[in-house]
């Protein structure tokens, strides 16, 4: 069984998504993954806790309205990423994470560390936000 310090960071020297490796992003994943659990389950507990909707003032309504819309908008933004984590714990299970979905070819520590739910190498990332900008442009 592989262990590794608190303080340990992959090293480019080590053998690309060695069981270290794994270890470091599938603890890095888990604590993000449970401090978005815990603030997700705050704002929704807030959020239930301060209705003004018995508000008689027009605007204290359309302002708790639209703070609201924002809060779901982060809550839903945050769930769509706590599902991009669980991907990403499945594919450190299964042994493709931390290669490009689209190339095979390892996406690398440093963008790993930075954005651990990565799928694509910044090659592809970059190619994929062209083509998306094209298509855009299209339409």
């Amino acid at each position: 069984m592989v262990r590794i310090s608190k303080t340990y960071i992959p090293k480019e020297s080590e053998k690309y998504m060695c069981e270290k490796h794994k270890l470091f992003f599938k603890n890095k994943l888990l604590v993000w993954k449970k401090d978005l659990v815990r603030s997700n389950n705050e704002a929704l507990y807030n959020s239930s806790m301060d209705d003004n909707s018995t508000s008689a003032d027009m605007v204290d309504q359309a302002s708790s309205y639209t703070d609201k819309n924002v809060e779901m908008r982060a809550i839903n933004r945050q769930i769509k990423l706590i599902s991009k984590i669980d991907s990403a714990l499945k594919k450190i299970k299964d042994g493709t994470y931390g290669f490009c979905e689209d190339t095979g070819e390892p996406i690398g520590i440093k963008r790993l560390i930075a954005r651990p739910v990565a799928t694509l190498s910044i090659a592809a990332q970059e190619k994929h936000e062209k083509e998306e900008k094209v298509y855009a442009d299209d339409a």
